[in-house]
């Protein structure tokens, strides 16, 4: 049976990337590659996958209108599937009970669930701010593969 273990095995053999669909307005797919890692929800400590998207992307507006979304891994001819309800937390996507400081310590877990590593912690965080940086947690409904 393929799980999170298998996606997050795969996803990290490519270095955290994947692709994630949305839905447009329309209903046709947006596709994008970003980096993802498998990661406990601060909210429910359930697993989900984690992502940091950059503040007024179309992915994070297709999510605020429709929250399901697809990622896949891959590595070499394997791959896994994932699909969710997608959460989000940023500075446009306020979660209540949770402050600025946690947002900050939450997208360094996340890029460090990823693969990320980074030699200026201070750098980096206030990149995060200065993008508006949003995480995204993906529930998964289903996980399937071609294994």
């Amino acid at each position: 049976m393929t799980d999170l273990a298998d996606f997050s095995r795969i996803g990290l053999a490519d270095h955290g990337l994947c692709v994630l669909s949305t839905l447009r307005p329309d209903t046709s797919i947006q596709a994008s590659v970003v980096n993802v890692g498998v990661i406990d929800d601060p909210g429910t400590g359930r697993a989900v996958v984690g992502l940091v998207a950059a503040g007024g992307t179309r992915k994070l507006a297709n999510m605020r209108r429709q929250p399901r979304v697809t990622l896949v891994a891959k590595s070499g001819w394997e791959w896994v599937a994932v699909e969710g309800a997608a959460a989000l937390w940023g500075p446009d996507d306020p979660v209540a009970g949770r402050d600025a400081e946690a947002l900050r310590l939450a997208l360094r877990e996340v890029f460090r669930a990823a693969g990320g590593t980074h030699d200026d912690w201070d750098e980096y965080d206030r990149v995060m701010a200065e993008n508006r940086r949003t995480i995204v947690f993906v529930t998964p409904a289903r996980v399937y593969s071609n294994g």
